[in-house]
Formats: C-alpha cells, sequence, structure tokens
C-alpha cells in the first residue's frame, strides 16, 4: 500500500487531499483501488500512517510516502545542544527479544491475570527476570537506581514511579505459585524451539546460603556447603537439565539434606509433569545407594551412575589386565565389563591426566607421614614417651594424611624404662593396588550399550555443574538475603528463569558461531545506549528527540549473526 495526493478543483479553489491505495494483481494484470479517503493531512499523519502501511520492515516500497516532502528546516543553537536521560538499552532489549522467542511475556499475562494492580504483575516479573539476566541484583537496588539507569521502562512502558521494592517484593509473591507451570510450558517451548529430545535426564545438586539467622524459615540449615560457607545457613538446589543443559525442573530442599535421600523425590516430580518415558537418568556416586537403584530398577527405569571407589576392587583382574580397553579420547580408556548373572555392567574407566594427579598427591601425603613418623621416632629415642601420647600422635597424622594411611603399618611398643618406641614399614601389597587403581573410577547402569557411549552419557553431567556454576556466578544466586520462605523460593524461581533465557541465548549463540558464552554477547550489547538529544532553537523552544545509539562495527556483527535488528526510531515511546 502506499499514499496517493489528490487535487480537486471545486468553484475555482484547488483543494489538496490523501488516499490510501493498495495495489494488487489481477487476471488483466496490475491493479490499484483506494483503500480509505484520508483527507487533506501535515507530513507527521502522513508519516505514520505510512510507517503503519509498510507493516512488515522485511518488505520495502520505495515511494511509500507519495510526494517526496521538503524537510522542514529551524536554526539550532548548538552551543546548547545537549543529551538526557542516557539509559542502557541493548541488553535489556536483547533480553526482551529473548522472552519473545519463549513467549514467556504472554504466557505470565495469561497465568497472571490482570486484577486492580497499576502494573501488571507479569510485566513486574518480566523486570524481576531481565535484571537478574543483565544486572544481578536486590530488589531494593532496582528499585533505587538500576530500573531507572535502564530502558525497561522505555521497552515495557512502566513509569519510574511505579517501581518501587514493595511491588518488586509483591512480585515475587505473586509468580511463586506458578512455578509447576512455567516449568512444564518452558520445558516444551525449549523442545519446540530446539528440537530437544529429552531421553537423556541429568540431576545433581548445589546449595546456595544466607546471610542473616533465617530463624523462620525451616528449610534454612547447617550442612555440607559447597560453597566454602559452613557458616552460614543454606538451601539446598536439586536441578534436572537435558543433555544439553536445558532445564526441565527443580526444587528447593532443606540445607541438612543429605544428597543419597532427595532421588525418589526428584525422579517422582519429573515423571509426574512429564510422564513415565523411557528416559536415563545420570547420577554421580553422590546419589548412590543399593535402595535408589532397587527404585529405579522397580519400575524399569534406566540409569548412568557413578560408582563409589571401594568396589573398584572387586575388579581389580580387569584393572590389571590390557584386554578389552577402548580408546576414549586422548589420555582416556575404558573397558566395559558384565559380571556374571548380574543385569547390571560396569564400565572401568581410566584417565592419565587423573592419575598423574592422584599418583603426585599421594606422594605429597607418604612424604608427610614418613616425616612425621621418622621425627616421633627420634623423640622417643631422645627422651621418654608415654605409649599413650605416641599413640595420639600418631593417629592425628594419619587423620591429616588419610590418603596414604593405609600404606603404612605402625606398631607402638614400650621400652624397659616405660618409654615408647615406635616401629613402622611400609605395606607393598597395599601399595600395589594403589598403584593400579590411579586414574581409574567406576561406572555402573542397566543400559545397553557400548564403553564409549556410556562414558558420553555420563560425562555430560558436566552440564548440571555448568548450569550451576552460570547461577552463582553471573546470575548471583547467592548469597540470598531474603529472610522469609516464600520469598527464598521466589528469588530461585526468577534466578531459574533467567538461566532459561540464558542458555536460549547460547543456543543461539551456537547456531550462529558465536561460542558458547552469553556473557560476552549481553556485556558486548550493553554498550548500547538510548538517548534523549536535546535541540534549542531561535523561537526559544527546545525539540526533544529520542535515539538509540548506532551499534558499532562488532555490535552490528553479533546482532547480524543473531539475525536481530534494532528498532526504528519511530518504535521509540514519545517523550
Amino acid at each position: 500500500m502506499y499514499l496517493r495526493k489528490c487535487r480537486k478543483v471545486v468553484n475555482g479553489v484547488t483543494y489538496s487531499y490523501w488516499q490510501l491505495v493498495e495495489s494488487y494483481r489481477s487476471e488483466r494484470g496490475p491493479r490499484q483501488r483506494v483503500v480509505a479517503n484520508l483527507g487533506d493531512m501535515g507530513h507527521p499523519a502522513r508519516l505514520g500512517t505510512a510507517i503503519a502501511a509498510r507493516g512488515s520492515q522485511d518488505v520495502q516500497q520505495p515511494g511509500l510516502t507519495g510526494d517526496r516532502v521538503e524537510p522542514e528546516w529551524v536554526e539550532v543553537d548548538v552551543s546548547r545542544v545537549r543529551v538526557e536521560q542516557v539509559r542502557d538499552y541493548g541488553a535489556y532489549w536483547l533480553g526482551l527479544e529473548l522472552l519473545g522467542k519463549l513467549g514467556l511475556v504472554e504466557f505470565l499475562g495469561t497465568v497472571m491475570p490482570l486484577g486492580r494492580e497499576d502494573v501488571p504483575w507479569s510485566l513486574m516479573a518480566t523486570v524481576l527476570v531481565l535484571m537478574r539476566l543483565v544486572q544481578p541484583c536486590s530488589e531494593l537496588e532496582i528499585a533505587e537506581g538500576w530500573f531507572e539507569r535502564s530502558a525497561l521502562g522505555q521497552l515495557l512502558g512502566i513509569p519510574a514511579n511505579k517501581v518501587n521494592d514493595d511491588r518488586l517484593y509483591r512480585a515475587l509473591d505473586q509468580v511463586l505459585p506458578h512455578k509447576a507451570t512455567l516449568e512444564k510450558y518452558l520445558t516444551n517451548r525449549l523442545g519446540q524451539l530446539f528440537q530437544l529430545e529429552y531421553d537423556l535426564l541429568l540431576y545433581d545438586i548445589t546449595s546456595t546460603y544466607f546471610e542473616g539467622q533465617c530463624a523462620a524459615n525451616q528449610q534454612a540449615r547447617f550442612g555440607y556447603s559447597r560453597d566454602k560457607r559452613p557458616d552460614c545457613k543454606q538451601v539446598l538446589i536439586a536441578l534436572v537439565v537435558s543433555r544439553e543443559g536445558m532445564p526441565l525442573g527443580y526444587e528447593q530442599l532443606a540445607g541438612n539434606r543429605a544428597d543419597v535421600t532427595t532421588v525418589e523425590e526428584m525422579v517422582e516430580k519429573i515423571e509426574k509433569q512429564y510422564g513415565k518415558a523411557g528416559r536415563i537418568w545420570v547420577m554421580d556416586r553422590g546419589m548412590v545407594s543399593e535402595k535408589n537403584l532397587d527404585f529405579l530398577r522397580k519400575e524399569g527405569r534406566r540409569y548412568i551412575v557413578g560408582s563409589h571407589r571401594g568396589q573398584l576392587r572387586q575388579f581389580r583382574e580387569e584393572l590389571a589386565s590390557e584386554e578389552g580397553w577402548e580408546e576414549i579420547a586422548i589420555g582416556l580408556r575404558a573397558k566395559l565389563v558384565t559380571p556374571t548373572g548380574s543385569e547390571e555392567c560396569f564400565v572401568l574407566c581410566r584417565s592419565d591426566a587423573r592419575g598423574v594427579k592422584e599418583k603426585a598427591m599421594l606422594a605429597r601425603f607418604e612424604q608427610r607421614i614418613e616425616a612425621g613418623l621418622q621425627a616421633l621416632t627420634e623423640a622417643c629415642g631422645k627422651r621418654r614417651l608415654g605409649q599413650g601420647q605416641v599413640e595420639r600422635r600418631i593417629g592425628a597424622l594419619l587423620g591429616r594424611n588419610s590418603r596414604a594411611r593405609g600404606l603404612f603399618k605402625v606398631q607402638v611398643g614400650t621400652r624397659e624404662d616405660g618409654g615408647a618406641t615406635v616401629e613402622w614399614q611400609r605395606r607393598d601389597e597395599q601399595s600395589k593396588w594403589v598403584q593400579l587403581q590411579e586414574g581409574c573410577y567406576l561406572l555402573r547402569t542397566n543400559v545397553v550399550g557400548n564403553a564409549p557411549e556410556l562414558w558420553r552419557n555420563y560425562i555430560q553431567l558436566t552440564e548440571v555443574e555448568a548450569a550451576f556454576r552460570i547461577q552463582k556466578s553471573d546470575l548471583r544466586i547467592r548469597p540470598i538475603w531474603h529472610q522469609k520462605e516464600e520469598r527464598v523460593a521466589a528469588h530461585i524461581l526468577v534466578c531459574f528463569l533467567a538461566y532459561v533465557v540464558w542458555k536460549t541465548l547460547g543456543q543461539m549463540c551456537v547456531a550462529a558461531g558465536l561460542g558458547n558464552d552469553p556473557r560476552k554477547i549481553i556485556d558486548e550489547l550493553s554498550g548500547i545506549k538510548m538517548v534523549d538529544v536535546v535541540l534549542p532553537i531561535r523561537s526559544g523552544v527546545e525539540l526533544r528527540r529520542r535515539y538509540i545509539s548506532t551499534p558499532t562495527a562488532s555490535q552490528a556483527v553479533l546482532l547480524d549473526r543473531l539475525r536481530l535488528r534494532l528498532p526504528g526510531k519511530e518504535s521509540l515511546l514519545p517523550l
């Protein structure tokens, strides 16, 4: 469609008006028809109509505005030209584009319907997710500065004075009840976008700690801290992801739960949400117990799990034999072993790099024990030490170097004068076994396959480790400052949603040949700003225009590779 300028003479007076005309093809060739008579319009009205008529930016129709409009020139006082309200635009716009691909804003709008609130809760939840993605900080920091420094108000149509800490906290309360619905929707949506097959599920647990006592939070407990903060209370996060690292769901657990006690709960949660399919569960050895394996086998579930190192002893002959090993990668070999009459098979893995590391660590502990025993022997020869005192010192020495304690046999005796004596020797048989198992570990499975394939499926547990690392470093899930249990749960949910957006960008980067580090993309596009330019003119009026800064060469390349296009000036909200 295009605009056509028409003229009509009535009683000797010429009148001008505009028509909106559509071109179409007919059996007799191209034809035009008038869609609407628009009357006499000024330049702004014609421009707005032309933009609306143009439709998709991909369709180019030269001459859309009819006759060429002459520019209107004004005199500007260049000494008073200034820029106001410089806001961060690029990264937030990128995040909103990603949410659009996921359909998350629209979905939040359906599950969080409008009420009497001034700002829809779905938009406030969007603010929380985008802030967690681009500038992770507390709700108070968002309200007191970061929101105004961002272009989110423009992008989402939210006035800055409507964003305060109370409204953000209430948005957390509003989004939390929809956790299960969001998990299921995003799993289906990610599967459609990236053709994912959820045939292999990776399960692991991490912890995140609190600042404060959290006296009213029943899940805040002292426990084994993966964050090296045993002095702080914590909660556990149990996460299930696909082989590509795409999350299916998570659960927040008490901070003192043992990993092994969580398996049944998480498996049943996933099966309840997505049904019982022929999936393979992959877990590390911290999840393994005979009770859990019986639970998995009971209904025909398949699994690949790490096995405790102590089980290597029953495969001593296989470890010593050079037959049956397959090269998986440089410096890594594996052997498949199926015990007679067993429904399971075991994969023996031997890593040269891991062997060198374990050998160096063991040598350091051996040297410490030898030096300590030698010093204690000399001390017993120089002065009379009680037997109990010597035994305690030996116990402490072996305890500090427990990796090598089994390599030494130590005997404490008594001399005629009552002083203690120390005799020790190395256990050669134990030393040979330790050398044989250096760099070795064991996998256990009821899945039929070859050693390389089973190993590759197991090693994808690194995807869960990467998910935890991203949430802790890039999305700053820790420390948690909230004290209320439901607010803690909502904080973790927002981090989960931000991680989904992160992985969506990661998949787009991989497809575009840009690697797999979304943080670099976000940081690079953060340099794109939105500014208000003020132009004082001769008449004393100030013209105000809102613009997006022109991308640099590297930013333009990123946008082109990601197939994204910055919006034009006409799409910005007016000043």
